[in-house]
């Protein structure tokens, strides 16, 4: 399993804009600079963030993005499906790839279980633990 940049980028801006909820509108150069992240990256990701409702806009000079609700309420799966639709994707624990090899496959509960693990961490983690320094 592999997170892609659209994934990884878009979780760090997401726990940049938690280190700072609260106060008001940050600007995506803000973000990009704090982050380490190109600018024109952040702003095609973006559109994905608002309309899963997970950040909010304002315009004018003092403009920017906000979390809409507080860090402790978006888990890091939120923000995966936001930017993917799928918290992750073990081809072979999707339950809608056909499979020739499926009643004989020793394997293929193991990589359930590992699914299973990886979304269920990915609920439990928070932008507010994520802004913390901690998973």
């Amino acid at each position: 399993m592999q997170f892609s940049a659209r994934e990884y980028y878009g979780l760090r801006a997401m726990t940049e804009w938690a280190r700072r909820y609260g106060e008001g509108p940050v600007s995506v150069a803000e973000v990009a600079t704090a982050e380490g992240l190109p600018v024109p990256y952040l702003e095609q990701i973006i559109p994905s963030l608002r309309a899963s409702g997970l950040l909010v806009s304002t315009r004018g000079a003092h403009g920017g993005y906000a979390l809409s609700r507080p860090p402790h309420q978006v888990s890091v799966a939120d923000v995966i499906r936001a930017l993917e639709g799928d918290v992750v994707s073990l081809r072979c624990a999707d339950a809608d790839i056909a499979c020739a090899r499926l009643d004989q496959c020793a394997a293929r509960t193991v990589w359930e279980q590992v699914n299973a693990l990886v979304v269920d961490a990915l609920e439990r983690t928070t932008l507010a633990d994520l802004a913390r320094g901690g998973g």
